[in-house]
């Protein structure tokens, strides 16, 4: 069996597990007319992992390290689309880019990185690379992220980085897409579900005044999708409560795959 190959048991309890998950993303999303996509999260999981889900249909798989999603690129099929969702610096910008399957990068926190990554990506990439800007929306030490953006009145406050890292990669990143924001939450607004995730309402606000801003400057809507930046929130313990909450990309890897061995 190859290193790539899945175990048929535990092939079938990967499909299990993920079509679980599906049919729970379908049912949050109700109505909307836009399925929000699933990002099956498969760091420090064997390659074979993520085969038994590709089998199973899934093609967006999220990655934490650099250097393994570049060792699973590598070896898998090349239709997967890659989400890269851990902090990244910009001596990494080089191997990222040179992935020619990586969909999306989700924490981009920083104009070098930005630049970095636009002069790595080869000339002939057949479409240029998604970014989300990632928020901390909690404001905790222990996590990266831009300040979020708060609307009051009409008024835009707080500080305005998350602007002027969009306005850099629209306007001088010509080999990258700004596709959207993401956060990843307190643990503490996550588990709890008397009231509305404050996380959640936060990365909100700072998406529609940044696309109210990008507006205002430019005019021409040329990020997300028709226009419309999108959100990446929501993980294994809320995934379902960030949809409803307008969520666009959940990021889903206990549910899936099971506890992660802690990383050497």
């Amino acid at each position: 069996m190859s290193t790539t190959a899945c175990d048929p048991e535990r092939a079938t309890e990967l499909a299990a597990s993920l079509h679980d998950i599906q049919a729970k993303v379908t049912a949050a999303a109700g109505s909307h007319n836009n399925a929000p996509t699933l990002v099956a999260v498969s760091k420090l999981k064997p390659a074979s992992d993520i085969m038994g889900c590709y089998q199973a249909g899934h093609r967006d798989f999220g990655e934490n390290y650099v250097n393994e999603l570049v060792d699973k690129a590598a070896a898998l099929p090349t239709d997967i689309r890659w989400h890269f969702i851990g902090t990244l610096q910009s001596n990494k910008a080089k191997a990222l880019a040179g992935i020619p399957n990586l969909h999306v990068i989700q924490t981009l926190t920083s104009a070098k990185t930005a630049s970095a990554l636009d002069r790595q990506l080869p000339a002939d990439r057949a479409s240029p690379l998604n970014v989300m800007l990632q928020v901390n929306t909690s404001g905790e030490a222990s996590k990266s992220g831009l300040s979020p953006l708060h609307v009051d009145d009409g008024d835009t406050s707080g500080s305005l980085e998350v602007v002027d890292l969009a306005s850099h990669v629209v306007c001088s990143c010509q080999r990258l897409h700004l596709l959207g924001v993401m956060t990843i939450g307190a643990y503490e607004s996550s588990t709890d579900d008397t009231k509305p995730n404050p996380d959640f309402e936060a990365l909100r606000q700072t998406r529609d005044a940044l696309q109210s801003a990008l507006l205002e400057r430019y005019g021409e809507r040329k990020w997300g999708v028709d226009g419309k930046l999108l959100m990446s929130m929501g993980m294994s313990s809320d995934f379902e409560a960030a949809i409803e909450a307008g969520s666009d990309i959940v990021r889903v890897g206990t549910s899936i795959f099971g506890q992660r061995p802690k990383k050497q």
